[in-house]
């Protein structure tokens, strides 16, 4: 195995509400300021990159309200959504009182998606874990990283990315889809609060084949059926990772959200209707093992 790469981070605080690069206001509500990383750097005889700056990614909207041709009612709709999403955020903003969020799931289960749409609801900056090990390396793909040095190379840096921001305040992390298989890792963001973003094997398996599997090393394997491929794998890591993933604090079931929305397929929930769901989890997580009384206390 490669040697271990020592990812040094930097963090301070920044603002008195939500802000995001650059020290911009990034969230609707108020609060203290998020932390925030400002450089990584890994060394040793494995990887030589220079310090490279790492930022939070700009927040976007959760919402795009564009009419379409239902008229009224679509935009009707889309103001509704905002207004609950933005609803159940000031539910929980308090309680969570500064925590880190962490999402898990497997491969292209929308962790970056819905984890952007947290993070600009709650004030939070976000990250990507996997772009911060590429920032750190200096290199421009997971899958890159895999095939110059290897998944152990990898998993190490990724470690010693979340250690560091771990340390942190007011972050959405997005991790990748394996961080879950080291304890350390979850001994890193449990002193946060993790979600896990439940989809099924089918709905994975076609997002994948629709996009391709170059830039995801553990399924980029020929074959004539993309989806077969990708299920097949995805099955395995599946029944690998299943203990790991239940160390998560919240579960979201993309199949029972479907089903108690009255729809037939998962691919029909939004991404707000998934973050929607994730703060209400996040509500009765904090009720029930009565989380409020301080932002890094054991959980």
């Amino acid at each position: 195995m490669e040697a271990a790469a020592g990812l040094a981070m930097q963090s301070r605080a920044v603002g008195a509400a939500g802000t995001g690069p650059r020290g911009r206001r990034s969230g609707p509500l108020g609060g203290d300021g998020p932390a925030r990383a400002s450089s990584l750097r890994v060394g040793g005889p494995a990887a030589t990159a220079p310090a490279l700056r790492a930022r939070a990614a700009r927040p976007v909207a959760p919402l795009c309200c564009v009419q379409t041709s239902r008229g009224h009612q679509s935009l009707h709709n889309s103001v509704d959504e905002a207004l609950l999403l933005k609803r159940k955020a000031e539910e929980v903003q308090f309680e969570l009182n500064g925590r880190c969020i962490y999402l898990v799931g497997m491969m292209g289960s929308g962790k970056s998606t819905v984890g952007k749409i947290l993070a600009e609801v709650l004030g939070y900056s976000y990250f990507d874990s996997d772009s911060l090990v590429e920032q750190a390396v200096g290199m421009p793909s997971v899958a890159q990283i895999f095939k110059v040095h290897s998944e152990a190379f990898f998993r190490d840096s990724e470690s010693s990315v979340l250690r560091d921001l771990s340390s942190m305040h007011r972050l959405v992390v997005a991790t990748g889809g394996g961080a879950v298989i080291r304890p350390v890792n979850w001994r890193y963001m449990k002193k946060g609060l993790s979600i896990m973003l439940d989809v099924p094997l089918d709905a994975l398996a076609k997002r994948i084949a629709q996009v391709g599997t170059a830039s995801r090393p553990l399924l980029d394997q020929p074959s004539a059926d993309p989806y077969t491929a990708a299920f097949t794998k995805l099955s395995v890591l599946a029944e690998q990772r299943g203990d790991a993933y239940a160390n998560a604090d919240v579960r979201v079931s993309l199949e029972e959200l479907a089903a108690k929305k009255g729809h037939d397929d998962v691919s029909q929930l939004t991404p707000t209707d998934i973050a929607v769901e994730a703060l209400q989890k996040i509500k009765n997580f904090i009720t029930e093992h009565s989380m409020a009384s301080g932002p890094f206390d054991d959980l």
